[in-house]
């Protein structure tokens, strides 16, 4: 327990989902039979059929794909700004049933996040955040305690002085028109440092299983000009060879 790491894993995803999209998308412009439309498709075919999808920008058919993240070692400041992304489903760990009381945890203290900030300052201050988070560790307990240490009953109150910086843990499922949406504003270098190191991770993941799908997927800047105007990074050049070469 204490200091925590950024884990994320793509868990599930709609199998072949290349193969569902064309054959989404295909449907649209004939009159053919479902079934016989899905067997009418050749070898590798699906992914020339998709390239054109996406360079057309129709992009409804692609929400028949989804895919399906186990993120753990976020902090609930993460969680506040993941929530905002409506067209998707959450499956979080719950501080009212999860007990964060410091027997439960072999370090003491429950897990929480390092801002890279503060690590950037050195070891002193890192120790002094570490020491911020014990002491909280205390107050939760206190509250804890004072409340009766009835479970779900005084852990639901005890919460509130627990900051930010806790960690959690949760299931993520997006369809993929969603995703590249996600990563379009997700994967910018203004977004918050957290949440575009989760971007960043979960776009990488979604590449190995559907490459055509996800190729160009990244911040908008990737496609055409940077839509922050005046507050831009400045950096497109390097942002687009990172994208293209992780």
């Amino acid at each position: 327990m204490g200091e925590t790491r950024l884990h994320v894993e793509l868990l599930k995803w709609t199998p072949d989902p290349e193969a569902t999209i064309a054959l989404a998308a295909r449907l649209c412009y004939t009159d053919s039979d479902i079934v016989s439309l899905a067997r009418s498709f050749k070898p590798g075919e699906e992914k020339v059929f998709l390239k054109k999808l996406m360079a057309f920008g129709h992009f409804s058919p692609i929400e028949h794909a989804n895919f399906t993240f186990g993120i753990e070692g976020i902090s609930r400041s993460l969680l506040a700004q993941l929530t905002r992304h409506r067209i998707a489903s959450f499956s979080v760990q719950s501080q009212r049933y999860v007990a964060k009381d410091s027997s439960r945890n072999p370090d003491g203290v429950f897990n929480y996040v390092v801002p890279p900030r503060i690590r950037a300052l050195g070891a002193p201050y890192v120790k002094r955040f570490e020491a911020q988070m014990r002491e909280i560790q205390g107050w939760y307990d206190e509250w804890n305690r004072l409340l009766g240490n009835k479970g779900e009953a005084s852990q639901e109150d005890a919460r509130f002085v627990l900051p930010n910086a806790a960690e959690t843990k949760l299931l993520l499922t997006m369809n993929a028109r969603e995703l590249r949406y996600f990563f379009r504003l997700r994967c910018c270098n203004r977004a918050q440092w957290e949440i575009r190191a989760m971007a960043i991770e979960m776009l990488k993941k979604v590449r190995e299983v559907s490459p055509v799908l996800f190729e160009d997927a990244g911040p908008a800047c990737l496609t055409g000009p940077c839509p922050e105007g005046a507050m831009s990074c400045g950096k497109i050049r390097a942002v687009r060879r990172f994208f293209k070469n992780f």
